[in-house]
Protein backbone atom coordinates (compact mmCIF):
# COMPACT_ATOMS: atom_id res chain seq x y z
CA UNK A 1 0.00 0.00 0.00
CA UNK A 2 1.43 3.23 -0.87
CA UNK A 3 0.22 6.69 0.69
CA UNK A 4 0.10 10.63 -0.69
CA UNK A 5 3.19 12.38 -0.35
CA UNK A 6 1.12 15.28 0.00
CA UNK A 7 -1.80 14.73 2.27
CA UNK A 8 -1.50 11.07 3.58
CA UNK A 9 -4.07 9.46 1.53
CA UNK A 10 -4.10 6.03 0.15
CA UNK A 11 -3.03 5.67 -3.35
CA UNK A 12 -4.36 3.44 -6.18
CA UNK A 13 -3.09 2.50 -8.95
CA UNK A 14 -4.25 3.98 -12.69
CA UNK A 15 -2.25 2.69 -15.58
CA UNK A 16 1.64 3.73 -15.46
CA UNK A 17 0.88 5.97 -12.18
CA UNK A 18 0.04 6.27 -8.44
CA UNK A 19 -2.99 8.60 -7.84
CA UNK A 20 -3.84 10.05 -4.53
CA UNK A 21 -7.49 9.02 -3.28
CA UNK A 22 -8.31 12.07 -1.55
CA UNK A 23 -10.54 14.15 -4.66
CA UNK A 24 -9.49 17.05 -2.60
CA UNK A 25 -5.55 16.29 -3.31
CA UNK A 26 -5.48 14.01 -6.66
CA UNK A 27 -1.55 14.40 -5.66
CA UNK A 28 -0.03 11.80 -8.48
CA UNK A 29 3.39 9.77 -8.52
CA UNK A 30 5.25 7.52 -11.03
CA UNK A 31 4.90 3.99 -10.67
CA UNK A 32 8.20 2.82 -9.17
CA UNK A 33 8.34 -0.57 -10.84
CA UNK A 34 10.69 -1.95 -8.14
CA UNK A 35 8.70 -1.23 -5.25
CA UNK A 36 6.25 -2.85 -7.56
CA UNK A 37 7.08 -5.89 -6.23
CA UNK A 38 6.44 -5.34 -2.78
CA UNK A 39 2.78 -4.14 -3.46
CA UNK A 40 -0.39 -7.19 -3.12
CA UNK A 41 -3.31 -6.56 -5.33
CA UNK A 42 -6.77 -8.03 -4.50
CA UNK A 43 -9.53 -8.72 -6.75
CA UNK A 44 -12.77 -6.97 -7.31
CA UNK A 45 -15.56 -8.27 -5.17
CA UNK A 46 -17.67 -11.02 -6.81
CA UNK A 47 -21.69 -10.52 -6.65
CA UNK A 48 -21.09 -14.49 -5.05
CA UNK A 49 -19.75 -12.32 -2.10
CA UNK A 50 -22.31 -9.62 -1.48
CA UNK A 51 -24.86 -10.57 1.24
CA UNK A 52 -28.73 -9.28 0.20
CA UNK A 53 -29.69 -6.37 2.02
CA UNK A 54 -32.64 -5.37 0.50
CA UNK A 55 -35.68 -4.84 2.69
CA UNK A 56 -37.40 -7.62 0.93
CA UNK A 57 -35.10 -9.66 0.52
CA UNK A 58 -35.83 -13.49 1.05
CA UNK A 59 -32.61 -14.27 2.04
CA UNK A 60 -30.23 -12.04 4.29
CA UNK A 61 -26.89 -13.51 5.70
CA UNK A 62 -26.71 -16.83 7.26
CA UNK A 63 -29.59 -19.15 9.95
CA UNK A 64 -29.52 -18.65 13.34
CA UNK A 65 -29.24 -22.08 14.68
CA UNK A 66 -32.40 -21.94 16.69
CA UNK A 67 -30.96 -19.53 19.46
CA UNK A 68 -32.80 -16.25 19.15
CA UNK A 69 -36.70 -15.66 19.34
CA UNK A 70 -38.13 -13.00 17.24
CA UNK A 71 -39.34 -10.05 19.85
CA UNK A 72 -42.28 -9.45 17.63
CA UNK A 73 -43.90 -13.06 16.77
CA UNK A 74 -42.35 -15.35 18.65
CA UNK A 75 -40.33 -17.39 15.82
CA UNK A 76 -37.38 -18.83 16.86
CA UNK A 77 -35.13 -18.55 13.30
CA UNK A 78 -33.38 -15.79 11.95
CA UNK A 79 -31.09 -14.55 9.23
CA UNK A 80 -28.41 -12.34 10.28
CA UNK A 81 -25.15 -10.76 9.43
CA UNK A 82 -22.09 -9.92 11.50
CA UNK A 83 -20.76 -6.59 11.19
CA UNK A 84 -17.70 -4.14 13.19
CA UNK A 85 -19.92 -1.06 14.16
CA UNK A 86 -17.45 0.23 16.48
CA UNK A 87 -14.06 0.71 16.88
CA UNK A 88 -11.46 -2.56 16.41
CA UNK A 89 -11.12 -3.30 19.82
CA UNK A 90 -15.15 -3.25 20.54
CA UNK A 91 -17.02 -6.47 19.47
CA UNK A 92 -18.88 -6.68 16.70
CA UNK A 93 -22.73 -6.62 16.17
CA UNK A 94 -24.58 -9.21 15.28
CA UNK A 95 -28.28 -7.62 12.96
CA UNK A 96 -30.82 -10.48 12.76
CA UNK A 97 -33.70 -10.55 10.26
CA UNK A 98 -36.67 -12.98 11.13
CA UNK A 99 -37.40 -15.65 8.67
CA UNK A 100 -41.16 -15.59 9.43
CA UNK A 101 -42.24 -11.94 9.93
CA UNK A 102 -39.09 -9.67 9.03
CA UNK A 103 -38.42 -7.84 11.81
CA UNK A 104 -35.18 -6.66 11.93
CA UNK A 105 -33.33 -6.06 15.14
CA UNK A 106 -29.63 -5.90 16.55
CA UNK A 107 -27.71 -7.49 18.76
CA UNK A 108 -23.98 -6.16 20.98
CA UNK A 109 -22.16 -8.39 21.93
Amino acid sequence: MQFCDECGSMMKSMGSKMICSNDDCQHTDAKDEDKAAEFVTTEEQGESDVIETSEDANFEGKPTDDDVVCDECGHGTAWYTIKQTGAADEPPTRFFKCQECGYRWREYS
